[in-house]
């Protein structure tokens, strides 16, 4: 198994199907087959080895696109590098990663003015963008004028990609997956999301995430089309949607709740658009309700996973959509899930413990920690560390982060339960539920809610509202209501560490 496969089978079967749609270029499959050959080319031209890691720090495009297909063809190593990170992470990240290659864009080629660039094993900087090459960098064109090269020296177990998760908080950890990962995830997705040779992909989440990038291997499999809008933002997704007649795309719930929201989704015919897994965090009751009621043409579908796992762990059928609304599905293909406790023993149905996951979409390990690998891979499955339960026809309902479960006078709140029942108060845009200390109940529930835009929302409504849907001891003791957006990561997740620091600071430990 190896990434190119998909590749030469989308030249094969569609030559001159659509590939790829970016601002006013279009190419077809033979046109970017033939482009990535010769990137290939241009790659072992300037010097790149099998296993040599090739980073990447842009924007969505369609180079970036080839880049993602032109390393690995190359026997190389991509390291996509999450765009909202500091100019420290980014340099620990190129360091740790032994980098020897960076693809940047215009947007982002400032922060090499403040990265020390003796550190570590770059050498190269290739220019993604159409103006001017700055000196010293090489333009990605330029790259392209190689013979192509086909020959296949990366696959099965070979490592395909370096994937850093964390790094907004802590030291950031580089998951390795194999071609093997990738690809056999690739056909997981396939199966789940039901996609085909007429799907058009809109690459509107960010193209560091693996979220995206399982879609980007799947389409391609297939031969569908992938149209890129630099980043997420709701009236550009809008615009793409009705201009090419996108079939399908993926969101985290904080961009369906932005989408669903913006005044353009009544302006545009996005009839088109016709399934959207979603993942990442929880999806608040109101925000689904709102999304199915702007969009009844299209299906939203529930699916669970993790970089460690390239991602896709879970989906829900079509079909089961709504009898098992509250569940993220049954176990994808080729993958196995079981509920553990504390002792890596499986839980009876119905039971909340650790979710573990085994089979060959998990990664290797992270580059360069050793015992952080053995803790997660011990005893042959990957720890999550996320609170589930699976109920006696195998279907699999996520609780929460076990980090993120609040403990209060000896009772377990999942934060993710009370965040969905606000979430259903008028008026409410996004809410974030935490733990904070106190002396009497260890912790107690501490609500943070947004308005939406013209409307008033009360500590006190959101308190009352709350008794009414789930047990008192889950409600919230405090509410925080504030004007600006709850701060999320760069692919959308909620950052609750950033929201707990105010009230754990000059605490020992971040549980009472």
């Amino acid at each position: 198994m190896h990434l190119a496969q998909g590749l030469a089978r989308a030249a094969q079967t569609r030559p001159a199907g659509v590939s790829t749609i970016f601002r006013s270029r279009r190419r077809s499959w033979l046109e970017t087959s033939e482009r990535i050959a010769r990137l290939a080319g241009g790659l072992r031209k300037r010097g790149m080895q099998k296993g040599d890691r090739a980073a990447v720090l842009a924007l969505n495009g369609d180079r970036y696109f080839e880049y993602l297909f032109g390393v690995p063809a190359a026997g190389g190593v991509t390291v996509p590098l999450n765009i909202r990170l500091a100019v420290p992470e980014i340099a620990y990240i190129l360091e740790d990663s032994g980098a020897t290659m960076l693809f940047v864009d215009a947007p982002y080629a400032p922060v090499l003015e403040r990265l020390d660039l003796r550190r570590g094993k770059l050498r190269d900087i290739v220019y993604l963008d159409d103006d001017t090459v700055p000196p010293g960098m090489i333009g990605f064109e330029d790259l392209l004028d190689a013979p192509p090269f086909t020959d296949v020296i990366a696959q099965d177990d070979d490592l395909a990609g370096i994937f850093y998760t964390g790094g907004t908080t802590g030291q950031a950890k580089g998951v390795m997956l194999t071609h093997r990962n990738l690809v056999v995830n690739a056909a997981n997705i396939v199966v789940s999301v039901g996609y085909n040779s007429d799907s058009v992909y809109l690459h509107a989440p960010p193209m560091f995430h693996l979220a995206d990038g399982a879609s980007t291997l799947a389409v391609t499999m297939l031969g569908g089309a992938h149209v890129f809008i630099p980043r997420f933002e709701p009236a550009e997704v809008a615009a793409a949607i009705e201009a090419e007649r996108v079939t399908n795309t993926i969101l985290v719930p904080t961009m369906i709740n932005a989408l669903v929201n913006h005044p353009d989704v009544d302006l545009r015919d996005l009839s088109s658009l016709k399934v959207v897994p979603f993942g990442a965090s929880p999806m608040p009751d109101a925000v689904l309700k709102r999304a199915t009621e702007k969009l009844p043409n299209t299906r939203w579908l529930h699916v669970y996973g993790m970089t460690e796992a390239a991602p896709l762990v879970t989906a829900l059928e079509p079909q089961d959509a709504l009898t098992h609304s509250k569940s993220c599905g049954k176990a994808a293909l080729m993958v196995e899930v079981r509920i553990a406790d504390l002792d890596d023993h499986e839980v009876p149905r119905g039971t909340v413990g650790e979710l573990q996951v085994r089979g060959p979409n998990v990664m290797l390990g992270y580059w360069n920690k050793p015992e952080q690998t053995a803790a997660a891979l011990r005893g042959g499955w990957y720890h999550s560390g996320d609170g589930a339960y699976m109920d006696e026809e195998g279907y699999v309902y996520i609780v929460d982060r076990l980090k993120d479960m609040i403990i209060s006078g000896g009772e377990n709140i999942y934060s993710a339960e009370v965040e969905s029942a606000i979430s259903l108060l008028d008026g409410v845009a996004e809410v974030a539920v935490i733990g904070i200390p106190d002396d009497k109940w260890g912790e107690t529930v501490h609500a943070i809610v947004v308005p939406r835009a013209g409307c008033t929302v009360t500590a006190e409504a959101v308190i009352a509202h709350s008794r009414e849907l789930i047990a008192h001891y889950k409600c919230p003791r405090s509410v925080e209501v504030r004007e600006t957006s709850l701060p999320l990561s760069g692919a959308g997740k909620v950052l609750k560490t950033e929201l707990r620091k105010p009230f754990w600071q000059g605490l020992e430990k971040r549980v009472n």
